[in-house]
């Protein structure tokens, strides 16, 4: 799609397949534009064609028309801008990749600071951006890996309802303990919370559907240790922790649901790919987000 950033405006070329629809119709059917912020781009006049404001939202487009939206206005971070090292693994006007580092949550509860939502503030400030910190998904504190990030009002319901339609997927790795008997699987069985225990998940017969699917990478014999690739059809709390334990394969690392601290402080777990089809762009995005260095030192431990 031909679309670019020109200062607050986001320019969409329009194209034969959007000639002769309304921009009401665009903004509501094509992307999802949610009730307050179209409220708000009509209230505030946020909405041109050809650099005229659209006072009628019936307006036909034609092809080679320029619908314009001013989206780049300053909002609140919404937390801190905290300075802590974060590696950036995709970036464009629209939304952002982050590596998240074990040990840190990947936003705060009210009044907490260093998380990764304080570090993507931070980042953005040094870019001289001031947006809402919108994270679209989320990872345990002690799971490393991708995490995406909207930096635009429309970008964030866009992307909210891509990853409940399964549009955008996320592949781990992890290391589990014993020998898998089969080389690819699927595990469905639904995730509830344990009464007995204030953070735990377990498998219920009342809790949430969830399905994730393992096919193994390689098993290192001496150690009796598993590195399987995983993705996930749902995304419930702690899905790949509780499956795979129940499965009677838990993570290294992972004692909140049965594995051992061999070599490694924290669950041996890492989202470590990302893909989606870009929201605004059509672009394929493919981002391999680099293992931590913690799990590349396990890996090295094992014979």
């Amino acid at each position: 799609m031909d679309c670019v950033k020109k200062g607050e405006w986001f320019q969409i070329g329009v194209s034969q397949e959007w000639g002769q629809i309304s921009v009401e119709k665009v903004l509501k059917e094509k992307w999802k534009v949610p009730k307050k912020l179209l409220h708000q781009l009509r209230m505030e006049k946020r909405v041109q064609v050809n650099s005229q404001i659209v006072t009628r939202w019936d307006q036909q487009l034609k092809q080679g028309d320029k619908l314009q939206i001013r989206l780049f206005v300053d909002e609140e971070y919404g937390v801190e801008p905290q300075y802590i090292p974060i590696e950036i693994c995709y970036e464009d006007d629209h939304l952002l990749i982050v590596n998240k580092p074990a040990g840190i949550d990947t936003h705060p509860n009210v009044g907490e600071r260093d998380t990764l939502a304080n570090a993507v503030a931070y980042h953005l400030q040094t870019e001289g951006l001031q947006t809402k910190i919108r994270h679209i998904h989320r990872l345990d504190r002690d799971t490393s890996g991708g995490v995406v990030f909207a930096k635009h009002p429309l970008a964030g319901p866009l992307l909210d309802g891509m990853l409940e339609k399964r549009l955008i997927s996320r592949t781990y790795i992890a290391f589990v303990h014993g020998c898998l008997k089969q080389k690819k699987g699927t595990i469905t069985a639904k995730i509830g919370r344990d009464r007995h225990h204030p953070t735990r998940r377990r498998v219920s017969n009342t809790g949430d559907h969830a399905v994730t699917h393992y096919e193994v990478i390689k098993y290192y014999t001496k150690n009796n240790v598993t590195l399987v690739k995983l993705t996930l059809d749902t995304g419930r709390t702690h899905q790949i922790r509780v499956h795979m334990s129940h499965h009677g394969y838990p993570i290294v690392g992972d004692i909140l649901y049965g594995g051992k601290p061999e070599g490694i402080k924290r669950q041996a777990l890492h989202a470590e790919h990302i893909h989606m089809i870009h929201p605004f762009t059509n672009e394929s995005i493919d981002v391999d987000i680099p293992w931590s260095d913690d799990i590349i030192k396990y890996q090295k431990t094992l014979a």
